[in-house]
């Protein structure tokens, strides 16, 4: 398999979230080529599976992307598509890494490409983690061939809505739009609070505007805020709710989606594998913790088993437009999976 141009034929397929129909059948098809026993399960992921065994390793990664189709094209070393590195380059580092490790007795090594990270539903994980058990767990996400991600914050998304009768514009009644910018402000300050001792941006309560709308008809106007707020460990999140509710001051608020952060251990064999494959290819391993959100947020509570985060690529330039991987880092990735997968599974 020459995982380049598997991962170069992957990007040039635009898959959004609820659009990976395409990519996912070219996986699928690319994984059977392979020696995979590849199909699209009942959720849309596109997952492929080596073995036979009663022990389970898997490899999760999104095949998803935000919008905005980038060229795909290659820059010495740098191959530039969007999903580069989010996600679909520690996808295909995985596919590589197991076709390279082949079958391994008692063991079944599964590759799923999941459906709608990048979405609130994370339908693929959710779905993944009604089927498996592994032993073993690895979700693919950009962090440098040399590093792991051992936990990430949480989010709550929600929209704030208000709506009223129109009145002049001179008359002393705060419209819409103001009381909207006004519970902004108390949730921001609310936030400053709850964090003025902590210093790590990971530890911290961190509210963020996707979205402001306004709308009128001549009758009655309105105005809509879609906010997340990221999570740090062990936040109680239903008393964060009553709280936005009540500094909502009778605005409704509609709560779309949840998720709790999750920080993995680090003394397990999963761990101790990555270590050595990392300082075999001549790394110094570095560990992560993410302000954002992934599908080990999901997972590694239900399957509660040795699970860590990694892929190549750099996370910051997830989401931009200048998403691009450097390939030699890719390969090396490649390798040090195919160590730990080798490792592990003897």
């Amino acid at each position: 398999m020459n995982e380049v141009e598997l991962l170069d034929g992957l990007l040039r397929i635009y898959s959004p979230s609820q659009n990976e129909e395409e990519a996912v059948g070219y996986l699928v098809a690319q994984m059977q080529e392979a020696g995979f026993d590849a199909f699209r399960d009942d959720a849309g992921n596109a997952t492929g599976i080596l073995g036979h065994g009663s022990r389970e390793f898997v490899l999760l990664s999104h095949i998803d992307t935000v919008a905005g189709f980038i060229e795909v094209r290659r820059e010495g070393d740098r191959l530039h598509g969007r999903g580069a590195v989010d996600a679909k380059g520690p996808l295909c580092a995985f596919i590589g890494a197991a076709a390279r490790a082949g079958y391994r007795e008692g063991w079944k090594i599964i590759v799923i490409g999941a459906v709608e990270e990048e979405y609130p539903t994370s339908k693929g994980a959710h779905f993944a983690g009604t089927q498996y058990k592994p032993d073993f767990c690895i979700i693919g996400e950009p962090g440098g061939w040399d590093c792991l991600t051992m936990g990430y914050r949480g989010s709550l998304l929600f929209d704030y809505t208000l709506r009223k009768m129109t009145s002049h514009s001179a008359a002393l009644i705060q419209p819409p739009c103001e009381e909207a910018v006004t519970f902004w402000q108390r949730l921001k300050r609310y936030t400053l609070d709850v964090n003025s001792d902590k210093s790590r941006h990971f530890d911290q309560l961190q509210p963020v505007l996707l979205e402001m709308r306004s709308e009128a008809d001549g009758f009655q106007e309105g105005a809509m805020l879609r906010i997340n707020v990221r999570l740090p460990l062990q936040t109680d999140i239903q008393k964060l709710k009553d709280k936005v509710k009540k500094l909502a001051d009778g605005a409704d608020i509609s709560f779309l989606a949840e998720t709790a952060s999750f920080r993995a251990d680090k003394n397990n064999d999963l761990v101790r594998a990555f270590l050595s494959a990392i300082r075999s290819s001549g790394g110094s391993p570095r560990f992560k913790l993410k302000t954002g959100t992934s599908d080990m947020n999901i997972l590694g509570p239900i399957w509660n088993c040795p699970i860590v985060t990694y892929g190549p690529g750099d996370s910051r330039l997830d989401h931009t437009s200048s998403e691009s991987i450097d390939l030699h880092d890719f390969k090396r990735s490649i390798a040090i999976l195919t160590e730990v997968l080798e490792k592990l599974t003897q």
